[in-house]
């Protein structure tokens, strides 16, 4: 049971970290100083969530996982091992501490990337499959 959570949950984390650390990246050193930081986030929410959405919907289908357990389970674990990352990137990088961050979560723009970060940890249950997949 724990491995059939586990790997989804990290190939799940790894794919959406990804993207997000490179448009992250493009967001504090280009386009976040031309356009402002909350205009940005505004556009790089959406797409993480679309994003999230998809990639969710294809690793519950490719390792089967339908059930409310499995999913939110999957779910949670991911957005555990994102905070964890985050926390992790931001003691490692100069310019910010870990309580900076912290406070940053529930203050703009940084609530509306901490929402989506929430919504990422729910989109495997959102996007589970509701029905029996034919031929499986």
């Amino acid at each position: 049971m724990i491995d059939r959570i586990v790997r989804p949950a990290l190939l799940y984390w790894a794919l959406i970290f990804g993207l997000g650390f490179a448009l992250g990246t493009a967001r504090v050193l280009w386009f976040g100083p031309r356009f402002g930081e909350e205009a940005v986030v505004l556009v790089e929410v959406p797409l993480m969530v679309l994003a999230s959405s998809l990639a969710a919907r294809w690793i519950t289908h490719r390792y089967t996982l339908r059930g409310t357990g499995e999913t939110l389970a999957m779910g949670a674990l991911a957005f555990a091992v994102l905070m964890a990352a985050e926390l992790t990137l931001t003691a490692a990088l100069p310019g910010e501490s870990p309580r900076d961050w912290l406070h940053s979560l529930v203050q703009m723009p940084g609530v509306l990337g901490f929402a989506g970060q929430v919504l990422f940890g729910l989109m495997p249950w959102l996007t589970r499959p509701r029905h029996p997949i034919p031929g499986l």
